[in-house]
């Protein structure tokens, strides 16, 4: 070894660990450091990868050793190495088999002779993989610095600290990346859209509150875009750069609300394997968009209004009380004041909600948007498929403003979907030519506007219901499959709401649809 080198090696690694390179290169030059500093006349850096050694890099051995997998049970001297915390060293006569015999550059593939010394590389106290050194004359090793080698095994550990943190932070970077692309082109899919008098209006309101903290309560029926205008209300506000954290109300089992909302301590409840945090605190700074606010169980109902008023919570299992600074945004196609007075919704807290109600309005209502949202989602398919062009033609222009459309723009766009597949699939010919695909009427499956039926109506006993039934169980078994098959419709299959809006018990209503045999299908 040569001594008087050492300072400078220690500092051209220490130095490696401050510029740009790949892992492949600062392991290269780990190795190129350690020839400098030890006499061996080959060296591996290995990492350990389940039960065997992978070749990060190596230095005096043959090419083909790069592309070799060391089992650790079939290679007795590196096992013996990576179970050991301190350098082990194989003299000449030893009997266990050398992994590189014949790899090393230069020799016969008879060699077998040679001094052998290995270290096992740890980072935070779990095995990482083994440093090798070998020499072709027995005894070179017996006079090693070992203060020399433990400072370059801490130094090689560190380098690989930093090659496992670089890698972390550039594949979160990629992944913030990627996600920052997916936000930004489902903002560009998703934008509000329309001209008519009933859509102004819906600016006018998002301009006036956005820039303000106050509560907002989104209305609309189902299918509008409320949390599209969520969406719009905080990314106009003074706090956009900070997290919109959404939490679908309806979709909480019941007991599990109060841990979604505002976290839990570990061993609060069994399961809590762990301590979590709740979407208040991960809102912090930025807003909290409660959808389906009405479906929010009554227990829990207190502990929000608590949090909306006092800006405090408590994690369920824990007597600490956190502070969080949260603009809340709540939306609902239930009448709350309806609720309040059914008993099913606090009071106060539907004002505390409401400060600024904001109504989105139906698809009926806009006129002739139907046409620009139509427009809007043709063009989504058009790319999504990779045709030339699509085209609504007069017939389908007309059939679209005159329908109802009960299911607003989510309807619209589903639709819109179906009609290009079918129009794909009926006209084969015009893909991939200079033709436009042509959206006509047979593809649009829309029932015409004086066909379409109330949902009264849709609930009458018809003349053949009367007639088929041979008693009144049966018959009042078909007005009862319909009234429940239109209610889950109404309410997207969430079988809580539907039974809240009939008045039904949740296991009560379960049990009565699998009695009445109804899918969650319309009928």
């Amino acid at each position: 070894m040569t001594a008087s080198n050492v300072p400078e090696v220690m500092l051209e690694i220490l130095a490696d660990l401050c510029r740009e390179m790949s892992p492949e290169q600062r392991y290269a030059r780990l190795l190129t450091a350690l020839n400098q500093v030890f006499p061996c006349d080959a060296a591996a850096l290995l990492k350990l990868q389940g039960s065997t050694l992978q070749p990060m890099a190596v230095n005096g051995l043959s090419e083909d050793a790069m592309g070799r997998t060391f089992v650790v049970d079939e290679q007795p001297r590196l096992a013996k190495i990576l179970l050991s915390r301190e350098p082990v060293r194989f003299l000449a006569d030893s009997e266990l088999s050398d992994p590189y015999d014949g790899l090393i550059d230069g020799t016969s593939d008879s060699l077998h002779v040679h001094d052998c010394l290995g270290v096992s590389l740890y980072i935070d106290d779990i095995p990482w993989g083994v440093l090798t050194m070998d020499a072709l004359q027995p005894g070179v090793f017996d006079d090693i610095d070992t203060l020399a080698l433990r400072t370059f095994i801490r130094l090689t550990e560190a380098t690989i600290r930093i090659i496992n943190l670089i890698g972390g932070l550039q594949a979160r970077a990629e992944r913030e990346h990627l996600v920052a692309q997916a936000v930004v082109a489902d903002q560009g899919q998703s934008q509000l859209i329309g001209d008519s008098k009933a859509m102004k209006l819906l600016y006018q309101d998002i301009n006036v509150v956005a820039r303000s903290d106050l509560a907002v309560l989104i209305t609309g029926e189902t299918g509008v875009g409320k949390e599209l205008v969520a969406r719009h209300l905080h990314l106009s506000s003074a706090r956009a750069d900070f997290p919109l954290v959404y939490v679908n109300c309806a979709a909480l089992p019941e007991n599990l609300v109060e841990s979604e909302l505002f976290g839990h301590t570990q061993g609060a409840f069994s399961g809590a394997s762990q301590a979590r945090a709740g979407k208040f605190e991960l809102a912090h700074g930025g807003t909290l968009f409660l959808d389906e606010v009405g479906e929010l169980p009554l227990a829990v109902q207190p502990k929000l209004l608590r949090a909306l008023q006092s800006g405090e919570i408590q994690r369920p299992g824990s007597d600490a009380v956190h502070r969080v600074d949260v603009r809340i945004i709540a939306a609902t196609n239930r009448d709350l004041s309806r609720e309040v007075a059914t008993g099913h919704f606090r009071a106060d807290l539907y004002h505390r909600l409401g400060v600024y109600p904001i109504q989105v309005p139906a698809l009926r209502e806009r006129h002739r948007d139907v046409l620009v949202l139509a427009g809007h989602f043709l063009e989504l398919n058009r790319r999504r498929l990779g045709l030339r062009g699509i085209r609504l033609d007069s017939s389908a222009r007309e059939a679209l403003l005159h329908y109802d459309w009960p299911g607003n723009v989510r309807e619209l766009e589903h639709l819109i979907s179906r009609a290009v597949l079918r129009a794909r699939a009926r006209f084969p010919q015009e893909v991939g030519s200079r033709k436009l695909l042509s959206i006509g009427l047979e593809v649009l499956d829309l029932s015409a506007p004086e066909t379409c039926s109330s949902p009264a109506d849709d609930l009458a006993l018809t003349p053949s219901d009367t007639v088929s039934s041979p008693n009144l169980r049966e018959a009042t078994a078909n007005f009862q499959r319909r009234l429940v098959s239109d209610t889950l419709h109404r309410c997207d299959g969430n079988q809580s709401r539907a039974a809240r809006e009939l008045g039904l018990d949740r296991g009560n209503f379960s049990r009565l649809i699998k009695r009445l045999g109804v899918n969650g299908q319309r009928l």
